[in-house]
């Protein structure tokens, strides 16, 4: 596929657009030194942008372009901790010849072990995720480790680039971020301090996780070198990683320290991956190792 004719941006603007419409969006200054980036070769554009809103905490994107064998899509919105929404999460990566997507509401809490949680926010979507289980089949290998982090509806898949699976991406994209907005319109603020403690924790446990452990980070380090990608890693798309809670990764994951106290830097400790996908259509929990 020609990259050329590939482009995240109308993903970015479909979502910023919808979102007007239910709600203000407010620019996060803070962000700004990393409005627009270019990589230590001069070759690739690195273009961000960051926004708030009621029951939003941060909705951010960050496309790579510019160069011509690759392109990327990092686009998240965080809730408030006064709500347990789900966390949108939309990971695309595109060469000429390959694409490697995921596309979810991340849930905040694992719905493998909170089926309450997954019944108050899934159930009623899991005709949308079979609709591209065709069209977007599962991607291959998810480390049991990384699956507490996705729900039923998942889309985690590798093809062969297309301007045909770029359009079935597009659609699924707008159907789940529609989802997610609808969710949030009808989402009530906690009130129990209790319980908005426990949504900031698992907030916090998550952007812990990615910022630790997120696969973008090889590609940040090439682009811009270490101190940069890790300064974009944890204050920008990981944002809150260090205000939303005080733990630290091996507070969360201990079975990831090693002897001398450092982070194993492997992907999985349990051994685990998933090569088939691991829901039933019912959106029950099955064994696809």
């Amino acid at each position: 596929m020609d990259l050329s004719a590939l482009s995240y941006q109308k993903f970015v603007e479909f979502a910023l657009r919808e979102t007007e419409l239910r709600t203000a969006l407010a620019p996060l200054p803070s962000h700004e030194k990393f409005r627009l980036l270019r990589s230590n070769d001069n070759n690739t554009l690195l273009h961000t942008l960051s926004f708030s809103a009621p029951k939003i905490r941060l909705l951010r994107s960050l496309t790579i372009e510019g160069n011509p064998t690759m392109k990327v899509l990092d686009f998240a919105v965080f809730p408030e901790p006064e709500f347990d929404l789900p966390i949108f999460c939309a990971n695309y990566f595109a060469t000429a010849s390959l694409s490697i997507v995921l596309l979810d509401l991340n849930p905040l809490y694992d719905v493998t072990l909170h089926t309450d949680y997954k019944e108050k926010y899934y159930r009623d979507l899991l005709p949308l995720g079979q609709k591209y289980m065709e069209l977007l089949p599962w991607g291959g290998s998810i480390t049991s480790e990384s699956l507490r982090f996705f729900s039923p509806i998942v889309i985690w898949s590798r093809f062969s680039s297309s301007q045909s699976k770029h359009e079935a991406l597009y659609s699924a994209f707008m159907d789940y971020f529609q989802a997610w907005l609808t969710l949030m319109e009808q989402a009530e603020k906690e009130t129990s301090a209790s319980q908005i403690h426990r949504n900031r924790e698992a907030q916090h446990k998550y952007l812990t996780w990615r910022a630790e452990k997120d696969p973008g980070h090889p590609l940040l380090k090439k682009l811009v070198g270490e101190d940069l990608a890790k300064e974009i890693l944890r204050e920008f798309l990981f944002s809150g990683v260090d205000t939303l809670g005080e733990k630290t990764f091996l507070d969360y994951f201990p079975e990831y320290k090693c002897d001398d106290g450092t982070v194993n830097q492997k992907r999985s400790m349990m051994g685990k991956s998933y090569e088939m996908r691991p829901w039933d259509l019912n959106g029950e929990f099955i064994d696809g190792s």
